[in-house]
């Protein structure tokens, strides 16, 4: 049961919207179900002879009295909606049982407390079998403003009973930070033009992706124009300076500001993590492509480890982090399982936000690590793997946390990335994982190594060994050996990473880890390669300071 509470000023205009035909005919049998006194309120619906007016002006009495006393200044938004509809799939409720609802609305929401004979005027209007609308002008009585603050969440706490009482859906508790749904009039736009979703989510999706690509909030605007989408600053009259956005999509006249899309894509928010201007954060060549997934990977695996560490603002700088991280990923990785990363990418948008306000500079080597992705090249394969299955674990333990906090929203948010990352890793580790097997060493190598394993994790080493991904992690250690690694020393040193216990598939985890980890060995020597051949001066080159100019200028390098 889904309550949405939201204040105008048009009293009668709300009156004919709720007892008229709808946008498109779609309301059926408007009437109302409960009022503040259902012999007082007069009912077109029910009444030929009641108009629309002298409800309004009903609704309105002691608005009216309070302008008069005001000497002619009515109350700002003194028009109270709150439409409440059930879930897909509830069963039918009877008039009397949403009247009930209705009543319980208005008193937990301060409305119209039981048993108050002073109480605003409301009424509960239904036109459909899903939902009703209660209404309210919110003037008491007495001429005094009713208590509504917090009036959404105790809409949605009073929800929660009354699903519980009614045999109902149990939806998921918010905590004022998801994002605004699409109106009726943008979902009636969406099927008149064929659209797949609205304008409001298709703007903050992109919004989020460029956000997680950038890294200064001039580069934000710039990228959002070059998609073609409208870009249109606030600057302050007194400072100069920016003090917000709106967004609209291409060729639209519809404006969205980025509070608007979603609580922390509004203009404040994104300085936090933004900064105006590109400092000394200039994304650097290396020497090996691979290095920028490996530190990813790296970052992730930290990541995961925070969210045990306590501390909540930490954790939750972290998860924003991640969440640039997963739409990074997505574009960062050219397959024909990117759908399942994007859509992961989407569903993390709910689970990144909560109410814990972030430190994000305790996530700067996650966040540092995600703008590598935007500028590193696709690496498939084993590497790109191994990130998503670090991304797949975080995701899960960010749900846990989210659990464990009573975020219920973010919690089931975070569930659904864990299915998409999921569905993911299947399609792209399977025959990986498969072709390392086949390729598994000989029998007297793999028992060479099997004694290595006992000697450095003999407690989890009957489980690695019954784990079906034994066979490839036995090609994987006779690679790295061959590379110039010890055996036995890697294995000491990716088991440390964190505990096996948990790991349902341990031969699996093992595999992937030392997928990740570098060659120091290797990279050394790299490094003194690249210095040895390095001209002895050189002109400096100026940095590119645009996203249009730092791809022209990776272009030049290729």
């Amino acid at each position: 049961m889904v309550p949405d509470v939201s204040t105008g000023s048009d009293t009668r205009g709300l009156v004919a919207y709720l007892f008229g035909p709808g946008r498109r005919d779609e309301h059926t049998d408007p009437h109302i179900v409960a009022a503040w006194d259902m012999t007082g309120a007069p009912d077109p619906g029910r009444d030929a002879n009641a108009t629309y007016t002298q409800l309004a002006k009903r609704l309105d009495h002691h608005v009216d009295l309070r302008t008069r006393e005001l000497g002619g200044k009515k109350p700002p938004q003194h028009v109270w909606h709150c439409p409440v509809r059930t879930a897909p799939g509830d069963r039918y409720l009877t008039d009397a049982e949403w009247a009930e609802v209705a009543r319980r609305v208005v008193a937990a929401t301060g409305i119209a407390p039981e048993g108050d004979e002073k109480a605003c005027r409301w009424i509960a209007v239904r036109h459909a079998d899903d939902h009703i609308h209660i209404m309210a002008t919110t003037v008491r009585a007495d001429g005094r403003r009713p208590r509504t603050n917090r009036d959404g969440q105790r809409a949605q706490a009073e929800c929660r009973k009354i699903e519980a009482e009614f045999g109902l859906r149990r939806l998921k508790s918010g905590d004022l930070t998801e994002p605004k749904t699409p109106t009726g009039a943008e979902r009636a736009k969406v099927e008149r033009q064929g659209q797949e979703k609205a304008t409001r989510e298709w703007l903050r999706e992109q919004a989020y992706a460029v956000a997680a690509a950038v890294r200064s909030m001039d580069d934000y605007f710039t990228v959002l124009g070059s998609l073609g989408i409208q870009v249109k600053p606030r600057i302050g009259p007194e400072s100069g300076e920016v003090t917000g956005y709106s967004l609209a999509a291409p060729g639209d006249t519809i404006w969205y500001g980025g509070s608007s899309l979603a609580p922390d894509l509004s203009y404040i928010r994104l300085r936090e993590r933004l900064p105006t201007q590109e400092v000394a954060d200039r994304p650097q060549p290396v020497a090996d492509p691979a290095d920028s997934w490996r530190r990813t990977e790296s970052a992730v695996h930290t990541a995961r480890t925070v969210l045990d560490a306590g501390d909540d603002a930490v954790a939750q700088g972290h998860l924003e982090a991640f969440g640039d991280t997963l739409h990074n990923l997505a574009r960062a990785t050219h397959s024909p399982h990117q759908a399942e990363l994007q859509a992961a990418a989407q569903a993390f948008n709910r689970a990144r936000r909560s109410a814990i306000r972030a430190d994000h500079q305790a996530a700067t080597e996650l966040c540092q690590a995600a703008k590598e992705l935007t500028y590193a090249p696709n690496l498939p394969g084993g590497l790109a793997i191994a990130l998503v299955f670090a991304a797949l674990h975080l995701a899960r333990a960010a749900a846990h946390w989210h659990a464990q906090h009573g975020h219920e929203q973010q919690a089931a948010a975070a569930e659904q990335a864990v299915r998409h990352l999921q569905a993911n890793y299947r399609q792209a580790a399977e025959p990986v994982l498969a072709d390392l097997a086949r390729r598994a060493p000989r029998a007297t190598t793999a028992h060479r190594f099997e004694q290595d394993l006992r000697a450095t994790i003999p407690d989890q080493a009957d489980r690695i060994l019954a784990d079906p991904a034994w066979p490839a992690l036995t090609t994987t250690l006779a690679r790295a050996e061959t590379a110039g690694r010890n055996p036995r020393h890697l294995l000491a040193e990716v088991a440390a990473r964190r505990e096996l216990d948990t790991a349902e598939r341990p031969a699996e985890v093992l595999n992937w880890r030392i997928t990740a980890q570098p060659n120091r060995r290797a990279q050394a020597a790299r490094r003194q390669s690249v210095r040895s051949t390095r001209p002895i001066a050189q002109a400096p080159q100026p940095a590119p300071t645009t996203v249009g100019e730092r791809s022209a200028e990776r272009g030049r390098r290729r």
